[in-house]
């Protein structure tokens, strides 16, 4: 594979993880909005913990999808651009 095959699918990556990142953004603060509005209505302890942990795993599942495509984004972004910059300058040996 050369180099401009590289530096293309390392950018159009970066753009398809980014969009993914937003949209799972967007997803996480509907999802924290939605449990915020709606407390439970319940007297048992059991059933408050229960729910407690479940939002909070849902949560940070989200959460956790979300940072994992934002980086992945941007570590695409940055080899897409270490690449380019190679290739412009003509410097294909690692560094020491």
């Amino acid at each position: 594979m050369d180099d401009t095959t590289k530096i293309l699918r390392s950018f159009s990556g970066s753009l398809i993880s980014a969009t993914i990142a937003l949209l799972l953004y967007r997803l996480t603060n509907s999802i924290v909005q939605t449990f915020a509005d709606k407390p439970l209505h319940t007297d048992n302890t059991t059933a408050l913990n229960i729910a407690s942990a479940v939002r909070t795993l849902v949560m940070g599942l989200s959460a956790l999808a979300t940072f994992i495509f934002a980086f992945s984004a941007l570590g695409l972004l940055l080899f897409g651009l270490q690449t380019l910059i190679q290739k412009v300058f003509g410097n294909t040996s690692p560094p020491e």
